[in-house]
């Protein structure tokens, strides 16, 4: 399957020396950042088309759907293009594991720097 992006949609975007951008992947329900993956223009067309969300991987050079192999799916409900348009946020319900180490989210394991305790 072959997509192709609205042109107005294409003419916004900013892409990094290969054509990709920035996914950021958002849980509709608790507003957790899940993941962070890369996207072309036919990855955003078949993401639209489908609400199935679609990447680009580097390493492998293909596109991949969320949950394809896996059942960890995440159903696109929002696209949202940031202001400079090098970053798309999806907004998702996602099922099962949205990181490829088995966890909810990529993003909790390192903690660089927490929120300062109050004090009562």
């Amino acid at each position: 399957m072959s997509g192709i992006l609205n042109p107005a949609i294409a003419a916004r975007l900013e892409r990094n020396d290969d054509g990709l951008f920035a996914a950021v992947v958002q849980e509709r329900a608790t507003g957790a950042v899940l993941m962070m993956a890369w996207m072309d223009d036919e990855a955003l067309a078949r993401t639209l088309a489908t609400r199935k969300a679609t990447y680009y991987s580097r390493s492998r050079q293909q596109y991949w759907v969320k949950g394809e192999t896996s059942g960890h799916t995440q159903y696109v409900h929002e696209v949202r293009l940031d202001c400079d348009g090098d970053t798309v946020l999806l907004v998702v319900d996602q099922v099962g594991a949205a990181c490829h180490t088995g966890t909810h989210t990529c993003f909790d394991t390192d903690v660089l720097l927490e929120a300062p305790q109050i004090a009562e």
